[in-house]
């Protein structure tokens, strides 16, 4: 059933009111009706299947018709520090990383990063991220769309790890060198709820530099098995582990 993100602004007592794209979709789109059902998120935990009352030009009245107390996020609270990357693997990264159940993203310029974003370019491709992320989230039936936090330096990546119980970072080093268990050691050592940080190097991975100082931050500097990933890989497969031990193993 389709599923959309609407703001809590939007829901009154047990009615709410759809604007813009997402109506536009509804009507134009979907061609839906008065009486055709679907989902909507307040993106604060609530979900409720609605059935529309009215349409009335651009907006689409709807009525609750019950909750959905059926949760689709991970148990853990993950975010995923990414080094930004050339062309449009920060996207796909997002995509299929919202997909996965990334709670939020955060890119940041790595020693090694190609790219440079100034601040207006920054803006229109976090909006342009935002939209990716609203998109994935509704078609994987998540209950929240993740935050795509403010790009950042590698210093503003540092602070933000104070918050954070459980740290991890992605080091090819590690992996060349057959390091196998710190990562499964690091999610024994979780419980539901906590707060995990992921850190992704870019093209190139992390800098020798760089690896200290996050390891001087409390870091745990892993390899993600005997194989070499690409940047746009390594955080799904760090989402589809955690997924694992916290989801699927029992």
């Amino acid at each position: 059933m389709q599923r959309y993100f609407v703001s809590s602004e939007n829901w009154k007592d047990d009615v709410v009111t759809i604007t813009g794209d997402d109506a536009k979709h509804i009507l134009k789109v979907m061609r839906m009706q008065v009486g055709d059902h679907f989902i909507c998120c307040d993106n604060k935990g609530r979900t409720s299947l609605c059935e529309i009352i009215e349409v009335n030009g651009t907006e689409v009245e709807t009525k609750i018709v019950n909750d959905i107390e059926k949760s689709a996020e991970l148990p853990v609270s993950v975010t995923i520090a990414q080094g930004l990357p050339k062309g449009d693997k920060l996207e796909y990264i997002i995509q299929k990383g919202t997909e996965l159940g990334a709670l939020s993203f955060f890119p940041f310029s790595a020693d090694r990063s190609v790219v440079k974003w100034d601040d207006k370019k920054a803006v229109k491709k976090k909006e342009r991220l935002e939209k990716i992320a609203k998109e994935a989230a509704e078609q994987s039936h998540r209950n929240r769309v993740p935050v795509i936090l403010n790009p950042g330096s590698f210093s503003d990546l540092l602070k933000m790890a104070e918050q954070y119980k459980i740290k991890i970072v992605a080091f090819e080093e590690e992996a060349k060198q057959n390091e196998i268990s710190r990562f499964a050691s690091a999610l024994s050592s979780a419980d539901l709820g906590d707060s995990i940080l992921c850190v992704i190097g870019p093209e190139g991975g992390i800098s020798d530099k760089e690896a200290t100082l996050l390891s001087d931050y409390g870091f745990v500097l892993c390899g993600l098995g005997p194989r070499i990933l690409r940047t746009e890989t390594a955080p799904l497969y760090l989402l589809s582990a955690i997924s694992y031990h916290f989801e699927l193993k029992g």
